[in-house]
């Protein structure tokens, strides 16, 4: 609620949880799925099923050059395989299986988490047959000013369909400004308003 005169804050929508599907995501996720794992953990019962090493998606910078068109990044059914990057890593292997008497559209998921970063670098998303329907990767990069991994690109593969989203940062946009000053005006509600040019 507001009162007139106020500005007035995007508010995501309550309801837009769990397998609720992504609208902007064309179907291919579920409102838990952004960001590798999004929401709460009541619904799924979690089991730490190991370490293991794998090779997965890391240090991603060709995916974000500049210089490349998003046709020579984004193939039809995958993105261009010479711009993405694999290293060998550590991660530890979690299991999600829905709790007794709830529903999900994915009612078991395996995520793989880095070791040396606890990102979720990579999802397995299985649907009620008991079939992988869904699998999710992260391209991340070491931001070295900081350092931190940030996931630069989140990749959703519809394996029924073909079909794919991929999301994240841009080669053209400038990057993250860490060693910016930050002021107590930086943390108010008109900082959440994006300025009008």
């Amino acid at each position: 609620y507001k009162q007139p005169g106020e500005k007035a804050l995007p508010v995501r929508a309550t309801d837009f949880a769990y397998d609720t599907p992504d609208p902007a995501a064309g179907g291919l996720r579920t409102a838990d799925m952004q960001d590798m794992f999004s929401g709460l953990l009541d619904r799924f019962s979690f089991e730490l099923l190991g370490r293991r090493e794998m090779y997965v998606p890391y240090n991603a910078w060709r995916l974000l050059a500049p210089d490349l068109t998003p046709e020579e990044v984004f193939w039809s059914a995958h993105p261009n395989p010479t711009l993405t990057r694999y290293e060998l890593h550590r991660v530890w292997v979690v299991e999600a299986t829905l709790k007794r008497g709830l529903r999900h559209a994915f009612p078991r998921r395996v995520y793989y988490l880095d070791e040396d970063s606890w990102q979720i670098l990579m999802a397995e998303h299985y649907g009620p047959d008991g079939e992988l329907a869904r699998y999710a990767e992260v391209h991340p990069i070491v931001h070295p000013q900081v350092p931190v991994l940030l996931p630069a690109r989140e990749m959703t593969y519809d394996l029924t369909s073909g079909r794919y989203l991929a999301v994240g940062l841009d080669g053209s946009e400038k990057p993250p400004g860490f060693d910016r000053p930050l002021k107590p005006e930086d943390f108010t509600p008109e900082a959440l308003v994006p300025k009008r040019r």
